[in-house]
């Protein structure tokens, strides 16, 4: 893998794991139409740190409070493991099904399924008062928002805009829908990774060592602004336009392959 795949796959990686728009249907997609090394599970799993960096710098005063007062934020540790508990279930019973669909064929699919959900999170929040905080939570909002998370392992489905609409469809404020689907981000990568290590470790680094340096950095400083970014749009903005852009990538994945392949192969 050269330097500039890196540079690559680590833009898409951190812009695209926090922007609503799905970061491994991106790379998927990324890897199909340009050919682009994945680098191998080692660099995968470094991306994955690279953009954690991201959220805990920009968290940073949220995650050092729930470190050192974990009683005085416990609602936080308690919605927080139950949501990912929530995921890991759907993950352990599906996770063999969602690997299946992890082709360029069925992701057309899925892009448009984030494209509905951002709209059906738009037109919520337009007809909603949104007052809910993290700390009132109840136990079913908490395992809501980590089904979400977990619908989002499909390649495609984006895992910040799922968890952003969980939020929103349990009439969370705008700034703790943001906070909690970031902070749940953390477990989730972190459990990734873990996950992903054995294989990592047996394969090796693939590419040397100078490219996984270069990706990582570039995921974590792309993902900080990613997250800066979300931000701002969720507490002011609406998510029309990802909602277009998902539509119309999964359009044209979808004609791509079931028209203009076709007809490739026939030919």
């Amino acid at each position: 893998m050269s330097i500039l795949e890196a540079i690559i796959l680590g833009i898409v990686q951190g812009l695209c794991e926090f922007l609503p728009v799905s970061s491994s249907g991106h790379l998927l997609v990324l890897q199909d139409l340009f050919n682009i090394n994945a680098g191998g599970r080692f660099f995968t799993v470094m991306l994955h740190l690279g953009t954690l960096i991201a959220v805990l710098i920009v968290y940073r005063k949220r995650v050092i409070e729930m470190i050192c007062h974990p009683v005085k934020q416990q609602k936080y540790w308690l919605w927080l493991i139950a949501a990912t508990a929530v995921t890991v279930i759907i993950q352990l019973i599906f996770g063999d099904l969602f690997e299946s669909l992890e082709k360029v064929q069925y992701i057309g699919y899925f892009f448009l399924f984030t494209a509905l959900m951002l709209t059906a999170c738009d037109i919520w929040r337009k007809n909603r008062k949104a007052d809910l905080t993290v700390p009132k939570m109840k136990w079913y909002q908490a395992l809501f928002v980590g089904f979400m998370q977990g619908i989002a392992i499909l390649p495609g489905v984006s895992r910040s805009g799922a968890t952003i609409t969980g939020a929103t469809f349990c009439n969370m404020k705008k700034e703790d829908a943001a906070e909690f689907s970031f902070l749940l981000s953390i477990p989730a990568i972190l459990g990734g990774a873990v996950l992903e290590i054995p294989d990592a470790v047996r394969e090796g680094v693939v590419g040397g060592i100078l490219p996984v340096i270069v990706g990582v950095i570039v995921a974590g400083i792309s993902g900080y602004f990613a997250v800066r970014f979300m931000i701002k749009l969720i507490t002011k903005h609406s998510f029309r336009g990802f909602a277009v852009y998902t539509a119309v990538l999964g359009l044209f994945i979808i004609i791509d392959w079931n028209f203009v392949h076709l007809l490739f192969n026939r030919g």
